[in-house]
């Protein structure tokens, strides 16, 4: 599944990119979310060490880095990392991008994080115990692990129609045709996990969970209102659930 994954973003990463428009200014959490600057579940960050897992376009290590954060971020798409390290650049900052599936952070030493973060990325995680563990093991004692992903309630409804179109108690994987510009077909690949699931993972991983966040704010992100965002984030679904959801734990 990692592969089929991989293959997709590969392949839809300049058309995701361009349709977003993610800022740089701050680092954001989600759909309909509101940014760090206002949450600040991160506190100061000026000198501390960030680990960016499932970076993407490397929007968020960049937002850090103008703060005085050091920062380094991981994503297992080629396409993606390239677009990182081209933005970094035109932003004028420095942070380490490389291309590394999240699960496995092998090479990354022990205990040398102050923060590790994640925004919307680990939905595309299989196995978030696995994840999990080896987050706690490249964090420092008391050290950060903030995240957030699709609301499972949310990805339980058809955005259309605002039925409950999957069971909350069987979700896992979530898998759909997309159509590309060219005409050619192309697997999407998510997994659901349960509050719960997500919860249990965190304290078998010796974490403390601070914060569990439903944000929601209409006014925050105009971008989610257009063009194809507002077909997957309609204002009717996203004022009943919000899309979004955060998690904020500490290494014990």
């Amino acid at each position: 599944m990692i592969k089929k994954i991989k293959k997709y973003w590969e392949a839809s990463s300049k058309k995701y990119q361009e349709k977003s428009t993610i800022s740089t200014s701050y680092a954001h959490y989600g759909p309909y979310a509101p940014h760090e600057d206002k949450l600040k579940l991160l506190g100061n960050i000026k000198n501390k060490k960030i680990l960016e897992i499932g970076c993407g376009g490397g929007q968020c290590s960049i937002a850090f880095a103008k703060r005085g954060a050091v920062c380094k971020g991981l994503d297992i798409c080629v396409e993606q990392i390239k677009y990182a390290k081209e933005l970094a650049k035109k932003e004028k900052v420095n942070v380490d991008f490389s291309t590394k599936n999240i699960q496995n952070l092998e090479g990354i030493k022990s205990n040398s994080y102050d923060i590790v973060f994640s925004a919307f990325a680990l939905q595309y995680i299989p196995n978030l115990k696995k994840c999990f563990k080896e987050v706690n093991r490249v964090l420092k004692k008391n050290g950060l692990f903030v995240f957030s992903f699709d609301h499972p309630f949310y990805s339980s409804l058809d955005p259309k129609t605002s039925k409950l179109v999957l069971n909350y108690n069987k979700l896992k994987i979530c898998s759909q045709e997309t159509i590309r510009p060219d005409g050619s077909k192309i697997e999407f690949i998510a997994y659901t996990h349960k509050i719960s699931e997500t919860y249990k993972c965190l304290v078998d991983n010796n974490f403390i969970v601070e914060e569990i966040i439903e944000p929601f704010d209409e006014k925050i992100e105009k971008g989610w209102t257009k063009n194809f965002w507002k077909k997957v984030y309609p204002l009717k679904l996203v004022r009943l659930i919000g899309p979004t959801i955060i998690f904020k734990s500490k290494k014990k």
